[in-house]
């Protein structure tokens, strides 16, 4: 029913692998750059890999982005509960510190560590 790429995503972010997550919404959104629902969880995989090297800003911006393209799909958009991942996008947006740019790979462990959030496909 869904692209493969989308079924192999959820896998790859329950392993916290945001990079991989990123390569395969990309092949989604490259077939229709219309969908911003797949766009908006692309910005959402991007920021949790710039959290997790210590890219604060652009972490900060992409979960801006994120909340903005996944607003319009919830609650419940292609079997994926929107209005858990919007929750989480919000928390961690709580959380991300508003006063920090960039910290060193060495230092990533002072930052507040952000929220769990385990995706599943509801049908």
């Amino acid at each position: 029913m869904y692209p493969l790429a989308y079924y192999e995503f959820f896998v790859k972010f329950n392993e916290g692998d945001f990079y991989t997550c990123h390569d395969l919404l990309e092949e989604i959104w490259m077939e229709d750059k219309s969908n911003f629902f797949i766009k908006g969880l692309l910005q959402m995989t991007v920021a949790l890999y710039h959290y997790s090297y210590g890219n604060v800003k652009g972490t900060r911006m992409m979960m801006e982005a994120a909340q903005n393209y996944l607003q319009p799909y919830r609650p419940i958009h292609w079997g994926l509960d929107v209005e858990a991942v919007y929750s989480f996008i919000e928390r961690c947006l709580d959380l991300i510190p508003a006063d920090i740019e960039r910290v060193d790979f060495s230092q990533i462990h002072r930052l507040p560590s952000l929220p769990e959030l385990v995706l599943v496909l509801q049908d």
